[in-house]
């Protein structure tokens, strides 16, 4: 367990220093949440009524779970690039833990998302999304939302690994920003078709909103949804941990074999 803390610190440390050294490509991503939220905001915003509940105080908590789910994007992303370029070639010829190179790049990911919280948290509230129940349900909300993320990126470091190439892993990567669309992320699913709404009420991306807007006090839990959204914390440490339990392993068995 020492080994892999110790040889993890020293990847985790690796991934910071790249982040550092492309502002570019860190500005962008950390802007491009925020430009989404201001444009559902303030476009659809606009036009959507939603009985008892405000809609960009429905729509910031979703956000911000969209954003989680982008840890498959740029964990595959990663991954597919330092596999390709020999990277993690030149890591298997060192005397490290194999499972610290995944880890650090995950911890890094995770360091990373909750620095990206702060900025779009406090546009939230400049739009008048306020969190309005106590403090240990906010953090128990923060707290499944980074649990989020960090599952996401390990499915995103697996799928990396197993890639061809690293055009086919963002092209694959691109293909994730969907997942949000088919959820609870920005519309309720009570208007969907039936089969559609199952479909997005299973959909791990709805039973994390939900929670998030039970415990931040922003809207109810639905009546008559499915299992994960009428059990949402439940539902949402149920899926991390599947996520979890798969991805670690055959992430690390894969990182392993080459």
């Amino acid at each position: 367990m020492s080994a892999i803390l110790y040889d993890g610190t020293a990847v985790l440390g690796r991934h910071l220093q790249r982040i550092r050294r492309a502002p570019a490509l860190l500005i962008l991503t950390q802007t491009m949440p925020i430009t989404l939220l201001l444009f559902f905001g303030y476009v659809f915003g606009s036009a959507m009524a939603m009985p008892g509940a405000d809609y960009r105080a429905f729509l910031v908590p979703g956000m911000l779970v969209a954003t989680a789910a982008n840890g498959i994007m740029t964990g595959m992303f990663a991954a597919a690039q330092d596999a390709h370029r020999g990277v993690m070639d030149r890591f298997r010829t060192l005397p490290m833990s194999r499972a610290a190179v995944p880890l650090g790049q995950a911890v890094a990911d995770l360091l990373t998302t909750a620095a990206g919280l702060v900025p779009m948290v406090l546009v939230g509230l400049a739009m008048g999304w306020r969190i309005e129940g106590g403090l240990p349900s906010a953090l128990g909300g923060f707290g499944l939302l980074l649990l989020f993320r960090f599952a996401t990126t390990w499915l995103g470091i697996l799928l990396g690994l197993a890639s061809k190439s690293e055009e086919a892993a963002g092209q694959l990567g691109s293909a994730t920003f969907m997942l949000p669309m088919l959820s609870n992320a920005y519309l309720p699913t009570a208007g969907m078709p039936g089969w559609v709404r199952t479909v997005a009420e299973w959909n791990p991306v709805s039973a994390v909103c939900t929670a998030l807007r039970d415990l931040f006090g922003n809207a109810p839990v639905p009546h008559g949804a499915s299992w994960p959204v009428a059990h949402p914390v439940a539902g949402t440490l149920m899926w991390c941990g599947v996520l979890l339990v798969v991805c670690v392993p055959l992430a690390v068995r894969r990182y392993a074999r080459g």
